[in-house]
């Protein structure tokens, strides 16, 4: 049975941690494989007062997180303890944004040599070209099966040889070699696996959705409603700026060739009046509009001359049927 003291320090961190996730609206779980301690101090050094990073033993969070649940049903605390799974710890933002939590993990990164297996973090290969190595160390070559030749007196590489690929163990030559070329190809540092917020536990990807993005999608989301409801026709907020402006057009069209008039439709009949004054004030709508807009014109008005020549020439045909008739 554990004694009074170890019982009492439970308790304290059972305290905190519970104070922690109700009073503190958001936090970043974080995943620390492979993080030395002197980069934990200076995560904590630099975060002071800003924020809280909270570590501890599973079986400890999660019964921590167990007891807060009774005291504090609403407070998502079972979802949370769901998932700590792995070596897992908390960084609560008391006096900053998630952002600023982020942007300080990331000064915190360390490079490290690969080591013999290892799973390999990254995808690296071993680009042609000399080495700086003597001739003397082509056996590290050769336990690889890497092409080289001696050039000026040191070995080179004939081709691009992939020494590490993603998910797979290193090996021991790999790693010897990797230590003799002066390669660290892996980057350790905590990682932000998921945001704890408001109750709700959800990947860290959102983190890096933007407000543009989010308007962008927002604003697709209401063009398919306003589509939507004037296909199946029922008016809603979004469609009714579309129902009023097809509603004005076909009000000007009946307008626009009888003698009445109101406020609204009075620019569109100066325009029908005068379309070649309507582009002068507008140089820039008749720039948009462009040579085609022009040819256009002049072929719509070349066409009407025709009609109307047309129209006398029958007129005339009829006059002249009717005298000799």
């Amino acid at each position: 049975m554990p004694s009074a003291e170890k019982l009492a320090k439970k308790k304290i961190y059972f305290d905190k941690l519970i104070r922690l996730c109700v009073d503190t609206p958001k936090a970043l779980i974080v995943c620390v494989d492979h993080v030395a301690s002197k980069q934990l101090q200076d995560i904590r050094m630099d975060l002071r007062g800003r924020a809280v990073v909270l570590m501890g033993k599973n079986t400890m969070i999660r019964k921590g997180l167990s007891i807060g649940h009774e005291t504090n049903p609403n407070a998502g605390l079972e979802t949370l303890r769901a998932s700590i799974q792995g070596n897992r710890g908390f960084i609560f933002a008391t006096n900053c944004t998630l952002d600023d939590i982020r942007e300080c993990l990331k000064k915190f990164r360390k490079s490290s040599a690969a080591k013999a297996g290892q799973t390999s973090l990254v995808d690296l290969s071993l680009p042609s070209g000399p080495t700086g190595m003597d001739p003397s160390q082509t056996s590290f070559f050769q336990a690889l099966n890497i092409g080289t030749k001696i050039v000026k007196g040191q070995i080179e590489l004939t081709s691009e040889f992939p020494i590490l690929k993603l998910g797979d163990k290193v090996n021991p030559s790999a790693a010897a070699l990797l230590a003799k070329l002066g390669i660290r190809p892996f980057e350790y540092g905590m990682e932000v696996e998921q945001v704890f917020q408001d109750g709700s536990v959800f990947d860290a990807a959102v983190l890096d959705i933007k407000d543009e993005d989010l308007i962008k999608k927002f604003l697709s989301g209401i063009a398919n409603m306003a589509a939507f409801s004037r296909e199946v026709g029922i008016p809603t907020e979004a469609g009714l700026p579309h129902m009023f402006g097809n509603a004005f057009r076909n009000v000007a069209a009946l307008v626009s060739d009888i003698d009445y008039t109101f406020k609204e439709v009075e620019k569109v009949k100066q325009f029908l009046d005068d379309p070649e004054a309507f582009a002068a004030a507008n140089p820039a709508a008749s720039a948009g509009a462009g040579p085609a807009a022009t040819s256009g014109g002049k072929a719509a008005a070349t066409e009407t001359k025709a009609a109307a020549v047309v129209e006398e020439e029958e007129e005339d045909e009829e006059v002249d049927f009717d005298l000799f008739g």
